[in-house]
């Protein structure tokens, strides 16, 4: 079969052009070379017919290549002896390419297919062309088609009421079937979209009318096709709008104290009814590792896939046989749901009461249902082992696997053998199938009904793993697990973050394909079609420590380029080891940290040198020891527990009296410890060596790694665009490298705009100057919602009011509901693709549905480790669901911001 390639596509001189075809065969593929010809580029191949033609383009230079956007090409091949292929060429740096994401052709413009149409044939077969013509268009939605206009009979003439409308069986792709006479002749025509109900055009595609010059290639063939991209808008690029709040979050009439999946719908209709297109999620993975609040803690989880037992609706399992004590049930659920906040261990009590009874009534004919067989078939990968983990940890009361004596480790083969159905402990690992089966059928439910009303759930990846987890049971070789992982010291906390994750062994990862983040991208799949990368920059560098550390200030950017001793000297510092790397502690900094508890410190702690210098006791060298060391005072003398606790952060300080960090991948090499112009040891320091030292560390911090940093995470961050389709929103605060943005535009990762923390030197994001690539947002989770804030400082909020919302003279005391209304109206004017706001700043424009109490509305304060995650929306959704004036100003709001079209 004779088959044509013509393509339009922008290069430069030197760079050639190839079609690639997919061969049959695994991993084989033919090359064929396109030439410069009539202002495209052209070949042609002779091919064997059959199913299909499978092809992309590329475009090569001496030293790189690039291919197409998306997945390859797919032509059905006909009985026809010749076939033409006219394409253009579907460029990675589209912004149009962002619209090919599930969310939209999954919910946004989620759509039933039209019947197949064609056009009326123009003559006899053996004297036409059969041309096809497709156009790639996601953007159209459920009450609107794609038509075709053009200047011949079979395209209508330009008469609108002959518009020929494509079909869309294959959304996002439109399609149209038509015969032509066998003759030279020019086409020209153009796209519009057509309501579907009236049959009227909506708009016409902007820019000059399409051409095609049917050229003698093209009337040799028996058919052609010619294949478009991008319907051209005359209207700005799509935008949406969204609110966040965390599932625990919700509160419903018939709730159990926290929110769950089967709530979701509910907050679907709200979205519906304010014209909000997303709803995002705190992770909602299990965390239970210790059986306290402490597990309240979303990013903590003890498995990257199974979901969190919490979120499980107990009515929607069904009730017990046992009528009493399903009463009894009910009532317990009803006097949890009336508290202000969610009492997690409270709810963990009750709903595991629940799920053990339930599943002793059904567990005969559940464990041996296809419904499960099918479950575990789906999630062979992970479900077994995460049942077995959640068993030992019940068994031996810890879920440090470290003490679990024999089973700390085990092989696929004994943990198979560990679950097999014949044991003893088998129903006790099998309730771990039931609830999470139970959970995945409630949150697809949940999701499926969402995308059935143009709206998405947008999910949260966390950037760790919990230290004693599943995944670090079962493949440790994936992680660091002497090291821990945080953020550097920031506004959040002046002394850095421990969240106390192992890192991350990419080299591994990337050795075993990145399967870890392929099954845990696709899990994610089945119920989000947004997600959020916690702290995206550790997919450039993390912020790693060693695990004797406390402190994020003890920590270092893993990968690093640290410098070698000469490198140093070079900059004319002279090295000395012991003055630089180990703590550099004097009579005067005792004197300053510990007063009139010097003497003590020094007797309980230190060892004297000469020259009123001190060094750590080898026991106390680390901040772990010097909290080992309190902790037992503590305990020996509860009654001095106030003085020991006030000597933790003076204590902790000292082992960081540093300048330098050595490299543990690179002895002998160095990291400048971050802040050290801010430590007495670099006080201490020559005038000289100060400014060398202090140009070393910025050299270090903002610009020797921008390349290193972008190779870093080019390894990483096009995997997990591969592994699925949906659409990736990164969240890029505090420190960042100047090569992130860069990156995320290139692989097309939407940006995190908080207003309170621009990425410059501005001391707020204006709404208007966010760019499309963004999402904009009031606030997070880890910040104090707009009323709180307001109260935080008035002067600020006095700029605020004045240089943001252009309100003249002095602010109110208090974030009045009027002030929220600008704020929230100015980021859904804004340009960001996506305008997404927590869902306290939103009821703040109302004074009848916000809360009485602003304080009580904060979800996370990051200093405070650990923190109890227990809010809980102050009225039922059911209420917001009934306040019709609100929610009619909300949704007039957004529409007439432009964040909800139809295209």
């Amino acid at each position: 079969m004779k088959v044509w390639f013509d393509l339009q596509v922008k290069t430069q001189p030197g760079e050639r052009v190839f079609v690639i075809i997919k061969k049959a065969a695994q991993h084989q593929e033919l090359v064929i070379e396109l030439f410069w010809q009539d202002g495209r580029w052209k070949g042609s191949g002779d091919l064997r017919n059959g199913a299909g033609l499978i092809y992309y383009y590329e475009v090569r230079s001496e030293s790189e290549s690039w291919s197409e956007f998306g997945e390859a090409r797919t032509v059905k091949m006909s009985d026809t002896e010749s076939l033409y292929l006219r394409d253009h060429f579907r460029y990675s740096d589209s912004p149009e390419n962002l619209l090919h994401s599930s969310p939209f052709y999954k919910a946004f413009f989620n759509r039933k297919s039209s019947k197949k149409k064609t056009s009326k044939k123009s003559g006899k077969a053996s004297k036409n062309l059969t041309v096809s013509i497709t156009l790639r268009a996601p953007r159209v939605g459920p009450n609107y088609l794609v038509g075709i206009m053009g200047n011949t009979p079979e395209l209508g003439e330009w008469s609108e009421g002959k518009v020929r409308h494509l079909n869309d069986p294959n959304y996002p792709i439109w399609d149209y079937t038509l015969d032509l006479p066998k003759q030279p002749s020019r086409i020209e025509y153009k796209y519009v979209i057509v309501n579907a109900e009236t049959g009227r055009i909506a708009t016409w595609e902007t820019g000059g009318n399409r051409v095609v010059e049917l050229s003698d290639e093209m009337l040799d063939s028996e058919q052609v096709a010619i294949n478009d991209e991008y319907f051209s808008y005359p209207s700005d690029p799509w935008k949406g709008a969204g609110f966040a709040i965390p599932v625990f979050s919700i509160r419903s009439e018939s709730g159990a104290g926290v929110g769950e999946f089967a709530d979701i719908p509910k907050l679907v209709d709200w979205a519906v009814k304010t014209n909000m297109k997303i709803i995002q999620v705190l992770p909602v993975n299990d965390t239970v590792a210790t059986h306290t609040w402490k597990d309240s803690y979303p990013y903590a989880s003890i498995s990257v896939h199974a979901l969190h037992p919490i979120y499980a609706s107990m009515k929607k399992i069904g009730d017990l046989k046992d009528k009493k004590l399903q009463k009894s049930i009910n009532e317990e659920a009803e006097r949890l749901n009336q508290r202000a906040q969610l009492d997690y261990e409270g709810v963990m009590k009750l709903k595991s009461k629940f799920f053990k009874y339930h599943f002793d009534e059904v567990k005969i004919k559940f464990l041996n249902s296809k419904e499960l067989n099918g479950f575990i078939t789906q999630n062979i990968s992970w479900i077994i082992a995460y049942a077995v983990f959640s068993f030992l940890r019940d068994k031996f009361k810890t879920a440090d696997f470290s003490q679990w004596g024999e089973y700390a480790q085990m092989t696929d083969e004994q943990l198979i053998e560990f679950a097999q159905p014949g044991q003893d402990h088998y129903e006790d690992i099998a309730i771990h199938y039931y609830i999470q089966y139970h959970l995945d059928q409630q949150l697809k439910e949940a999701t499926e009904y969402a995308r059935q009303h143009g709206v998405v759930l947008k999910g949260d990846i966390p950037i760790g793993i919990f230290r004693h987890s599943v995944d670090a049971w079962r493949w440790p070789h994936l992680f660091n697990m002497d090291t821990q992982t945080g953020a550097p010291p920031d506004d959040f906390s002046v002394v850095g973050q421990n969240w106390g994750f192992p890192t991350y062994n990419w080299e591994a990862m990337e050795a075993g394909g990145y399967r870890w983040w392929i099954s845990r991208m696709k899990k994610m799949a089945d119920y989000f079609d947004v997600f959020r990368i916690d702290h995206i920059l550790g997919f450039f560098r993390i912020w790693e420590m060693p695990k004797h550390a406390i402190q994020g200030i003890m920590g270092h950017f893993s990968p690093a380029l640290p410098y070698s001793i000469s490198e140093i000297e070079s900059r004319g510092i002279s090295w000395n080891y012991d003055r630089f790397c180990k703590p550099y502690i004097s009579e005067d900094l005792l004197d300053y940290l510990f007063a009139e508890h010097t003497d003590w410190i020094k007797k309980n702690f230190l060892i004297e040198r000469e020259n009123n210098q001190f060094d750590l006791k080898p026991e106390f060298s680390t901040q772990v020891g010097i909290c080992n060391r309190l902790d037992k005072l503590v305990e020996t003398e509860p009654g001095k527990a106030p003085f020991f606790n006030s000597l933790r952060l003076p204590l902790y300080s000292l082992p960081g009296e540093v300048l330098f960090f050595e490299s543990d991948k690179q002895k002998g090499s160095f990291n400048p410890r971050i802040s050290l112009h801010q430590t007495s040891s670099f006080a201490h320091l020559d005038p000289m060596t100060r400014h060398q030292l202090f140009e070393l560390h910025n050299d270090y911090f903002y610009h020797r790694h921008n390349h290193f940093w972008r190779e870093s995470a080019l390894r990483k961050l096009p995997m997990l665009k591969r592994a699925t389709n949906m659409l990736i929103c990164g969240e890029d605060l505090g420190m960042v490298p100047a090569c992130v943005p860069g990156v995320m535009d290139e692989l097309q990762i939407l940006s995190l705009a908080i207003q309170r923390m621009p990425n410059d030197a501005r001391e707020f994001w204006q709404p208007a100057d966010i760019p499309w690539m963004y999402v904009t947002s009031t606030g997070s989770h880890d910040v104090s919602n707009l009323r709180e804030w307001w109260l935080e400082d008035s002067e600020l909020s006095q700029r605020f009011f004045n240089n943001i919302l252009h309100f003249h003279g002095i602010a109110p005391k208090r974030c009045e509901a009027w002030v929220a209304y600008e704020t929230v109206r100015q980021h859904l004017a804004s340009p960001a693709m996506l305008a997404v706001f927590p869902i306290q700043d939103i009821l703040a424009m109302s004074d009848d549905l916000k809360r009485g109490n602003a304080m009580e509305e904060r979800i996370n304060v990051p200093a405070i480790v650990p923190h109890y995650w227990r809010y809980r929306l102050h009225i039922n959704i059911e209420e917001l669901l009934e306040a019709d004036k609100f929610n009619g100003n909300l949704s007039g709001l957004v529409e007439s911001n432009g964040r909800f079209t139809d295209y």
